[in-house]
């Protein structure tokens, strides 16, 4: 049950209506915890007995780390210490499950794959093989045990545990956030769920119109250039290198509108059901700084590996070279998290090492009043954003291509490479049905369109008024029904 489909709308339009003909809170609990069963069993229900445990396992802990000690009055401060180590260990415990299921499921090939040149015999390669083939990871899986380990930091932190496990469950198995975020915290959640009253003509509108802006993303933009890219990466050897420039460019934008595309339809969902899901894109390729663009790109993950490591891990309070460290290591985990392969953590590395340059080159600005100055100017910003983007979509390479060989060999054809004489014809011509110049074209109106869009919305302040909304909600709609491509592609995001 994809989210650009018909049976996911009847699906949808029989929750809503079933959720606001009931009022009690823990009825409409029971629909969200069977309606997410029913959801995720339309896409993997040989996983549903493992989410259940693991969400029967993290509501336990969460008890137990949150529960109130029992201690008698004269021994009460001995009681307290040994309570908080008990805790804490508790903490561990659950953070090291959370792990263990990631690692069990999507790092075991990975693992056995780079211990294995070190082995003798054959017998570590075969496994790591035979587990990369046959091994299945649930879908949703790092989103899962992200928002588990929050919980779990959260309520030792202080945070209340969750009272009733169907509540729980509801937050943990929220079909619209479960499979690829945003990822969400449990108590603004669960404070919703409690709360949400009657629904309003405003929260109906605007459900809709982040359905219809997301299905315009996902459905008409970022599949059309799913076959673009695709098709360039397949043939990268054939391939020149403006070719590959472009193809780089595109899968950025794709990257981009399908990820967002979709939690555009998870928080409209959400949102007709009278619950706010966190915002996760601000148009982040119109930042001036990695640290902004982090700010503004999968936010709810930015947010998760500020407060849950970055943190803990001492932040920017131990001086600047432990605040760099800091900052490389946390988005090496950050690029581990998203897959298996040593592309993702180079493409993490980079994207941390251009976050210790930016720390690096905020503190020489303070010390230099001139080069402060320059960053405010006009050329200044103007540089600070192509030197942003360009790194931001050069790292791309590696995450599309995980392999560092297939990605040095991109790099490697990035200049004075001239495409072989078929590419242009087999891909833009017999598959694509666009020239080069009439792509360039088309990626730049997409590219335009963003930041006008941007224009209007951050800088003027311009919101279209809830009328128009429910005027172009239908046109987007039909839109994507008569011209998005006849399947689809996956989601992106679902392999991560």
């Amino acid at each position: 049950m994809q989210f650009l489909s018909p049976l996911y709308g009847i699906f949808l339009l029989c929750v809503i209506g079933i959720f606001w003909s009931v009022r009690q809170p823990w009825l409409r609990s029971w629909l969200l915890f069977i309606s997410s069963l029913i959801f995720y069993s339309s896409l993997q229900a040989q996983f549903i007995p493992l989410l259940l445990v693991a969400t029967v396992i993290n509501f336990i802990l969460g008890r137990a780390i949150g529960s109130a000690a029992n201690w008698r009055h004269d021994d009460w401060q001995f009681a307290q210490a040994d309570w908080n180590k008990k805790r804490l260990r508790l903490l561990w415990i659950g953070i090291f499950l959370n792990i263990l299921l990631l690692l069990g499921f999507k790092y075991v090939s990975f693992i056995l794959g780079a211990i294995a040149p070190f082995a003798e015999g054959d017998t570590l390669q075969q496994t790591a093989n035979w587990t990369d083939v046959h091994l299945i990871a649930p879908l949703g899986l790092s989103f899962f045990s992200f928002e588990c380990i929050a919980y779990l930091v959260d309520v030792y932190r202080g945070a209340p545990a969750a009272r009733s496990f169907l509540s729980f469950s509801a937050y943990k198995l929220f079909f619209a956030k479960l499979i690829s975020g945003p990822i969400v915290r449990y108590h603004p959640f669960a404070g919703q769920l409690e709360t949400v009253k009657s629904l309003q003509v405003a929260q109906v509108t605007e459900g809709l119109w982040l359905i219809a802006c997301g299905a315009i993303k996902k459905g008409l933009i970022a599949d059309r250039l799913n076959g673009l890219v695709n098709l360039s990466f397949d043939n990268v050897q054939r391939a020149g290198s403006a070719d590959l420039w472009l193809v780089i460019f595109a899968y950025g934008l794709q990257i981009y509108l399908d990820f967002s595309g979709y939690v555009d339809v998870a928080r409209g969902s959400a949102l007709l059901l009278g619950i706010e899901l966190p915002e996760n894109f601000n148009f982040p390729y119109l930042t001036t700084s990695i640290a902004e663009f982090w700010r503004r790109w999968h936010m709810t993950l930015g947010e998760w590996l500020r407060n849950y490591l970055y943190f803990p891990l001492g932040g920017s309070r131990q001086g600047l070279a432990r605040t760099c460290i800091n900052l490389v290591l946390v988005m090496l985990i950050a690029g581990i998290w998203h897959g298996a392969a040593w592309g993702f953590m180079v493409w993490g590395g980079l994207h941390g090492l251009a976050l210790a340059v930016h720390r690096l080159t905020e503190a020489v600005s303070k010390w230099s009043g001139w080069l402060e100055k320059f960053w405010q100017s006009l050329p200044g910003i103007l540089l600070a954003w192509g030197l942003t983007q360009t790194m931001v979509f050069g790292s791309w390479i590696f995450f599309r291509l995980p392999n560092v060989q297939d990605a040095w060999f991109v790099v490697q054809r990035l200049w004075g490479q001239t495409a072989d004489a078929q590419f242009a014809q087999k891909v833009y011509g017999e598959a694509i049905g666009l020239t080069f110049p009439q792509l360039v074209i088309a990626l730049g109106a997409i590219a335009i369109a963003m930041a006008i869009t941007y224009l209007f919305q951050r800088g003027l302040k311009v919101q279209l008024t809830w009328h128009l909304k429910l005027l172009l909600i239908p046109i987007y709609l039909y839109a994507v029904w008569q011209l998005a491509p006849e399947g689809g592609s996956r989601y992106i995001y679902f392999d991560f």
